[in-house]
């Protein structure tokens, strides 16, 4: 299971950038919800739960290959890819993100005072962190058709889903690491919402894993999932248009015969 935390880190280092850019300090998150690990939350107010949360149009434009190579370019290690998740239900996801920590059942934190999915602000990629050893899955039909309700965009699960076919009738993008036909009770619990998670790789590699803050940008597609972190936007944006001019005038030469070595040595300066 990810860690949660709710005090504010230096996201370049998280990421495993070789440097920070100068800019303006991370902010200090307080939960919208009044919502740390191990404490039960206040019930936020409806116009709080229904806050929009801005879209980048920027971001959206690229693939998710073209964002990992950016972060790459840009001093990320791993590029802000989270292994293992792919498209279990059609469409992309481009938002900011909306956190909730998952547990199993026996965690010592007391339950939230509401459903996780009833308090997703609008416009919001909902992303879930589950223990790695849970076999049951921590989304559902029923949850799906709750985050249309309130105008989520997506959801994103280090873990399992069910109910496929109504995932499908739904047309809810969905992306996780597998599939289930057990619910969430009794194996699981939400313990945490609005927090840092920080998601590992599925198969306890050595691939760096990648930290979800609330806010920062979730890109999902057909490759897979990228987080970008919010307050590298404009950059990583800027470096993923650099780099697909570069891949379309590669594109161009190689279609013509020029040969793959010889290309990239002439656009990208390596072999």
């Amino acid at each position: 299971m990810g860690s949660v935390s709710n005090s504010s880190f230096d996201a370049y280092a998280a990421y495993g950038l070789s440097s920070s850019p100068p800019a303006t300090p991370l902010p200090v998150y307080q939960h919208q919800h009044g919502i740390t690990h191990g404490i039960r939350p206040l019930p936020p107010t409806p116009q709080a739960r229904r806050k929009p949360v801005p879209m980048s149009s920027r971001l959206i434009s690229f693939t998710t290959c073209e964002l990992s190579d950016a972060l790459i370019k840009l001093g990320s290690k791993s590029g802000g890819f989270i292994p293992g998740i792919t498209l279990r239900s059609e469409g992309k996801i481009c938002a900011s993100a909306y956190t909730v920590q998952m547990a199993l059942a026996s965690h010592d934190s007391p339950p939230l005072s509401e459903h996780f999915v009833d308090t997703v602000p609008a416009g919001a990629a909902i992303v879930i962190d589950v223990p790695p050893q849970a076999q049951n899955a921590a989304w559902g039909g029923l949850m799906s058709a709750g985050a249309i309700a309130r105008s989520a965009v997506g959801v994103v699960i280090s873990g399992r889903f069910r109910d496929l076919a109504e995932q499908r009738e739904l047309k809810f993008p969905v992306y996780a690491r597998g599939h289930s036909t057990l619910g969430q009770s009794p194996f699981t619990r939400p313990v945490a919402i609005n927090v840092p998670l920080v998601i590992s790789p599925p198969d306890n590699s050595d691939f760096p894993p990648v930290t979800v803050r609330p806010g920062d940008y979730i890109v999902a597609d057909e490759d897979g999932v990228v987080c970008v972190p919010q307050e590298m936007e404009v950059i990583v944006a800027d470096t993923a248009e650099q780099g697909r001019a570069i891949d379309q005038l590669c594109m161009e030469d190689i279609k013509a015969g020029k040969g793959i070595k010889a290309t990239f040595m002439k656009y990208r300066g390596k072999k």
